[in-house]
């Protein structure tokens, strides 16, 4: 995860938010409001923004209008991306496509069924209200065929957990707000359950959540598990084994590098630097080496004491994620060094 800066930070816009807009342009540009230079929509909160049309053009029978996405101060992958919406009339009702860039579902578990567009629940929503209340103010029918776009997306995907959730060919177009909140733990928790929510759909019997792709390659290495079993639980190993307790895996692996597993090993639950720290005095009373409460680092513990002190976090790591866990899900703990190595292994 990006450093968060220390000034106030702006907030931005998700994508299906910008899709919203871009299919608000291109209706009124179809059904003859003119092409408009800006527009207004609802937000599922009610907050009513307003948004830069970048693009716009029409034809026979269709209208497109694209949406350049601003996610403010947050570092989005999509933040700069260009989102377009194309609409058409349709035989009957509201249909969703996926243009170019615009990932297509391919596996269950997710909340849209394989074989659609990768557009979550609450941006259909946005886009289904958005056809409704212009058709009724203008006399249209509601039956409009959407297609939303992003023309690097399926590059842009390869950055997102798109490919290990069986999105094929691009990017989800997302949000529960429309608004994105900078540096938010939200999102990256959100990405665990859907990453722990494929697995079980799949039938897998064994998952890992990882702190970084270091550990994460050694784990998969370790028990050759496929690419969408391996969990991006970065610095939310709270966020993880409590969604996990909720909805189980028979096995789970934890593994991560020294600093950030003493940490679970000592009781945290989120590992983010600024928001948890070694105890030194309590790992000098523990390990039996007084000169630990003068150290800095994890790292400067594990070069002097080694073995022990490898061997306690990963027992005691374990011990901590078991506390979370119903008895039906086995766990085991790997904990590695900063060249990729296993030091330690615990419950295996």
């Amino acid at each position: 995860m990006s450093r968060k800066p220390d000034t106030p930070l702006r907030r931005g816009w998700t994508t299906g938010a910008c899709a919203t807009a871009a299919t608000r342009a291109a209706l009124m540009m179809l059904w003859g409001e003119g092409r408009p230079d800006r527009v207004r929509i609802t937000l599922p909160k009610g907050e009513r923004p307003e948004f830069e049309i970048s693009r716009s053009d029409q034809g026979d029978n269709w209208a497109e209008a694209g949406v350049i996405k601003d996610a403010g101060d947050d570092p989005d992958v999509t933040h700069g991306a260009l989102i377009l919406a194309r609409v058409t009339p349709s035989s009957g009702g509201i249909i969703f496509r996926a243009g170019t860039g615009v990932g297509t579902v391919t596996m269950p578990g997710l909340p849209i069924p394989p074989g659609e567009p990768a557009i979550n629940p609450v941006p259909r929503q946005m886009l289904t209200d958005t056809v409704t209340e212009m058709a009724a103010r203008l006399g249209q029918a509601p039956e409009i065929e959407i297609t939303i776009s992003v023309p690097n997306g399926a590059k842009l995907a390869r950055q997102t957990w798109n490919p290990r959730l069986g999105i094929k060919g691009g990017l989800s177009i997302l949000g529960t707000t429309g608004i994105v909140r900078p540096f938010s733990c939200a999102a990256w928790i959100a990405s665990i359950h859907r990453g722990i929510d494929v697995a079980r759909a799949d039938g897998l019997t064994h998952v890992a959540g990882c702190t970084g792709s270091t550990s994460e390659k050694a784990v998969q290495d370790l028990y050759g598990l496929p690419d969408h079993a391996m969990l991006d639980m970065g610095d939310f190993a709270g966020g993880l084994l409590k969604y996990l307790a909720k909805h189980p895996v028979p096995h789970i692996t934890i593994g991560g590098g020294i600093g950030k597993m003493t940490k679970l090993a000592q009781g945290a639950r989120d590992l983010h630097s600024g928001r948890s720290q070694v105890d030194f005095d309590a790992l000098a009373s523990t390990l039996d080496i007084p000169e630990i409460k003068y150290m800095n680092t994890a790292l400067q513990v594990y070069e002097n004491a080694r073995e022990k002190m490898a061997y306690w976090v990963a027992e005691n790591a374990l011990a901590q994620v078991r506390s979370m866990l119903p008895e039906c899900v086995t766990a085991d703990t790997v904990v590695i060094d900063r060249k990729g190595t296993i030091v330690a292994r615990a419950g295996a």
